[in-house]
């Protein structure tokens, strides 16, 4: 019995070190700005989204991976059981696992350039691979300044819904950026609502992360505002008409940022029970994305 309580333990903590909810930050780029081209061109080339799918996929487990070793060296983690690089003792095994996720990523976007005849696509993925590194690789370290929602917000945002409408029609578009602006505001509430639970680690290790700089009382005052936007700007495209009526089915998720907003204002002061916020952000930035995404298609 003890052997079976303490095996289902190590895959818990396995689990939560890996993440697998949180590779649909990697996957709603691609897929937004593939579903605003399809349904602009009426065309979808689906070798090219499927490479970029993995591609994007293998360079986000380079950041995660990568971001255990560069908060290793920093002590930030030194309590948290479920980090990779504490789960196996071996730093320098994470950092080359991270580089050769980031090898891959890299091939596939390079397969997709070659297939174009078009460098853009690298250029801009490189520029995301770059502003993923200051985040927390040294010496920039620019999350510990509280600069990691801005980063998050651009990188998975703008840039990456860009390059994958790019990807697929080799020219730009408003309305893609426009949808990129949605997309950008919830995977940086991931980011935002990972802080909740942590500021006595991240004041230890001088992060001063903007719930740090807020306070987890105001953060949660806060959360609603960003929460709201996802939807305002939703409507706000679609009375403008840059967004056909049909994506206001992102609004089916409305039911999942009010349980994120009423969880967090309930136990905002209350680490252990608010440290679950970040996974509702998940289930909100997934549906929010995924019913984007299906309004351009439909």
């Amino acid at each position: 019995m003890t052997t079976q309580i303490i095996e289902r333990s190590n895959t818990k903590l396995w689990l939560a070190a890996i993440k697998p909810p949180m590779y649909s930050v990697a996957v709603m780029p691609i897929w937004l700005g593939t579903a605003v081209a399809a349904a602009e061109t009426q065309t979808l080339h689906s070798g090219i989204f499927s490479t970029f799918l993995i591609s994007a996929i293998a360079i986000l487990a380079w950041l995660n991976l990568s971001n255990d070793v560069f908060d290793s060296e920093t002590g930030i983690d030194k309590n948290k059981a479920h980090s990779l690089v504490n789960l196996t003792g071996n730093k320098s095994l994470i950092f080359w696992l991270a580089n050769l996720f980031l090898a891959l990523g890299i091939l596939g976007i390079v397969a997709i350039a070659w297939w174009q005849r078009d460098p853009t696509v690298i250029a801009i993925v490189l520029l995301c691979c770059a502003m993923g590194y200051t985040y927390q690789g040294p010496p920039f370290r620019l999350g510990y300044q509280g600069l990691g929602e801005i980063i998050c917000f651009f990188t998975f945002g703008p840039l990456a819904v860009s390059a994958a409408y790019y990807s697929q029609t080799q020219t730009w578009s408003f309305t893609a950026l426009a949808a990129s602006i949605i997309l950008g505001i919830s995977t940086s509430l991931i980011l935002f609502c990972s802080h909740f639970h942590q500021v006595e680690d991240d004041l230890a290790a001088g992060k001063r992360s903007p719930i740090v700089r807020l306070g987890t009382a105001k953060g949660a005052q806060l959360l609603p505002w960003l929460c709201g936007s996802i939807y305002a700007l939703t409507g706000f495209f679609v009375a403008l008409g840059v967004f056909p009526l049909i994506t206001l089915l992102t609004f089916i998720s409305l039911p999942v940022a009010i349980q994120l907003c009423r969880h967090v204002s309930t136990y905002y002061n209350e680490p252990i029970k608010v440290s679950n916020c970040k996974f509702i952000a998940v289930t909100l930035h997934f549906w929010s994305g995924l019913l984007l995404g299906l309004g351009f298609i439909v």
